[in-house]
């Protein structure tokens, strides 16, 4: 999870095909009326969220009900929103991407063949909810390395599923999505 920029893509497909999961982007949830409206610079409320929430909800309990890990990644910024998809799994395991806006920012003035302008940045920022303690989130600073962030998320993980003696999520089993 995390604003636009902050490299949910990338430490989620790698998070995923670390743990031999499958990997769900997000964004492609998102309704024609919701991709328009943020190409055209204009931020999502509420409301236009709500339809790509359920989605993303019946995705994430369709894997739990399946024993299938998966790895999501999408901004969830709210706490409603995040609350929203540990209802479809109570067991689903958020990860906060950081890193300072200058270099998100960057990142967006980069990025090519993505619909979300880099104008929409601060209204991200504005409404993200850093998850609370009770949440339970792992928090990354995604200035470091890709590799090292998604390694140390797998032995987090890993290390999560040995304590409670679940199988890990490369094994057979049942495993919590993540939400990258």
């Amino acid at each position: 999870m995390g604003v636009a920029g902050a490299g949910k893509t990338l430490i989620g497909s790698r998070l995923a095909r670390a743990l031999g999961v499958e990997y769900v982007e997000g964004d492609e949830y998102h309704p024609p009326a919701n991709v328009a409206k943020m190409a055209s610079g204009i931020p999502l409320t509420d409301a236009d969220r709500a339809g790509w929430l359920t989605a993303l909800a019946a995705r994430v309990a369709a894997a739990r009900r399946a024993g299938e890990g998966l790895v999501v990644a999408a901004s969830v910024l709210k706490r409603a929103y995040r609350d929203y998809l540990r209802a479809a799994d109570p067991a689903v395991q958020f990860i906060l991407l950081t890193a300072p806006r200058p270099l998100i920012a960057e990142r967006l003035e980069h990025r090519t063949g993505h619909y979300m302008p880099a104008s929409l940045l601060d209204s991200q920022l504005a409404i993200l909810e850093p998850p609370d303690a009770d949440e339970h989130a792992w928090v990354y600073d995604n200035e470091h390395a890709p590799d090292a962030i998604v390694a140390s998320i797998a032995d987090r993980i890993h290390r999560g599923h040995e304590a409670s003696g679940e199988s890990a999520p490369h094994e057979s089993g049942p495993s919590p999505a993540s939400g990258a």
